[in-house]
């Protein structure tokens, strides 16, 4: 990457100047000196943010909305300078990496598109016709602090920003050390697009350390990340009664029924499962077959996954890249060694592969999984996945949803009526029917989220952008019609004449 680039980008944390090595996952190798902010240097940021939030919010939407509008063919025409960021600092396959640029695209441009009908007043009906009138408006929460993940760092870091801003928000933005280059990389290129610089500040650094600062500046948080930090951000926020918006963790199933299309599907779970590396909330851990085709579509699925391209590669060849960090790699190294133990067999993978670089692990497929196993409800985030056989569809929806978790799902079968019956059943916030989880998660008009220990709220769609707003309630009474009695009416009299106005206006559907 060009080293003046680099330098240019950095700039945009707020730090006293203290840095921290950032490693390349594909070689180790230092890929750059990242600032890393103190405590000091979040209070710092808020300052900054708070100042500038109120002009911001008074702009027309239609102007706030202007540089994310244009980030839609920017980041596009621009994608292999961003393509190349997000796989140097993920290790990422570079069509996994695509995703994420499509995402941002997409995602700003369904926000710039419909931002001002969702933001605009909206009438009421008052309780009395005519005599009350009631308008719905939304305000900014004001500074919101985001917290983005290392997995998906340029669609995790900037989509869940980009709704927040358009709502006339601020942001305190916390991207992973690992892969903060993303998040800083856009920064740059929407001020190039004509967006304040001020309204989007970015801290780095340990969360012991900023941690607690970001929380008790915000007004509102948005978190992405385990659901074990997802707890500790709630716990938090609840203490200052303010909101927060949660996606964390899955073990996500898939069901492959007696009359799916075997060869599609097998497509469609490589990629479901196997998508960076596996590194993914909503990829697919436990794969369910009917027992009717659990061969043959283990066959496909088997050889589909062993025949599989990996390496460090910056070319569209590449099928699945690297972990991340090395604690993914012991994590998934445990899960499968566990398995194993425990009696599972190993289909194909399951094996480290130094030779290739430091953190890269074989994708693996597990049959004979059973409960004692960590890696039957213990969320791996990596490249594995286990193989059950069902025999009906009340024991596939038991066992589906017999877990904590209820992020994605996935539906495989020729009958598309039926897949959208089962999918009724299964306890998750998106369901996807002969797709993975790119259906749901990239239809932006639709909310996206988990249910159980998988989350609380949801980003996409009209929750995604109105979260970070507080609604208000303006009510206008008619001086000819109160709530007292008029005329010098008995109050006895005065409710007799209120209770049978209302039950005319039952009649007339006007309440």
């Amino acid at each position: 990457m060009d080293p003046r680039m680099l330098e240019r980008i950095v700039r945009h944390v707020t730090s006293e100047g203290k840095t921290v090595e950032v490693p390349a996952p594909f070689t180790g190798e230092t890929l750059v000196e990242l600032p890393v902010s103190t405590a000091e240097d979040v209070r710092r940021a808020y300052a900054t943010a708070r100042a500038a939030q109120e002009a911001w919010a008074a702009r027309p939407v239609a102007e706030r909305v202007a540089p994310f509008l244009r980030l839609h063919d920017a980041i596009l025409n621009r994608r292999e300078e961003i393509l190349d960021i997000v796989q140097t600092e993920t290790g990422k396959a570079r069509r996994h990496a695509f995703e994420e640029v499509l995402d941002v695209a997409g995602c700003a441009l369904y926000y710039a598109r419909q931002a001002s009908r969702l933001l605009a007043p909206r009438k009421r009906k008052g309780i009395f016709p005519i005599a009350t009138q009631v308008v719905e408006q939304r305000h900014p929460k004001g500074t919101v602090a985001l917290i983005s993940p290392w997995n998906y760092p340029l669609s995790l870091g900037v989509t869940d920003v980009v709704p927040a801003l358009i709502a006339g928000n601020t942001v305190v933005h916390k991207p992973d050390s690992q892969t903060a280059l993303s998040t800083l990389w856009t920064i740059d290129l929407l001020v190039e697009l004509g967006m304040p610089r001020e309204i989007w500040q970015v801290v780095t650094g340990d969360p012991a350390v900023v941690g607690d600062p970001l929380i008790d500046g915000a007004d509102y948080v948005a978190f992405t990340g385990s659901t074990r930090g997802g707890r500790k951000i709630a716990e938090e926020a609840a203490k200052r009664l303010i909101g927060c918006s949660l996606e964390l963790g899955g073990k996500n199933p898939m069901i492959v029924l007696e009359d799916a299309d075997l060869d599609r599907a097998a497509h469609g779970a490589l990629r479901a499962c196997f998508t960076n590396a596996g590194q993914l909330c909503i990829s697919i851990e436990r794969l369910y077959v009917h027992d009717s085709v659990y061969d043959a579509f283990a066959d496909r699925f088997v050889r589909a996954t062993r025949n599989m391209k990996i390496g460090p590669g910056l070319d569209w060849s590449v099928q699945m890249g690297s972990l991340t960090f090395p604690r993914q790699l012991d994590a998934v190294t445990a899960h499968v060694a566990d398995a194993v133990e425990k009696g599972a067999t190993v289909l194909t993978g399951g094996r480290a592969r130094p030779d290739l670089g430091p953190l890269f692990y074989e994708p693996t497929v597990l049959a004979g999984v059973t409960d004692e196993m960590d890696v039957c409800g213990n969320e791996t985030f990596g490249p594995v996945v286990a193989l059950y056989r069902f025999r009906d569809e009340d024991e596939v929806v038991a066992t589906a949803n017999d877990t904590v978790y209820g992020l994605n799902a996935s539906i495989w079968t020729r009958d598309l009526a039926r897949g959208r019956a089962l999918a009724a059943r299964i306890k998750a916030g998106t369901v996807n029917i002969n797709e993975g989880y790119a259906a749901a998660y990239a239809s932006y008009d639709a909310p996206m989220g988990g249910m159980k220990s998988s989350g609380l709220g949801r980003r996409h769609g009209a929750e995604g952008l109105l979260k970070y707003t507080e609604s208000q309630t303006v009510a206008g009474q008619a001086s000819w019609l109160g709530f007292d009695p008029v005329l010098g009416m008995a109050y006895d009299r005065y409710a007799d004449t209120l209770a049978g106005l209302l039950k005319v206006m039952k009649k007339l559907h006007l309440k």
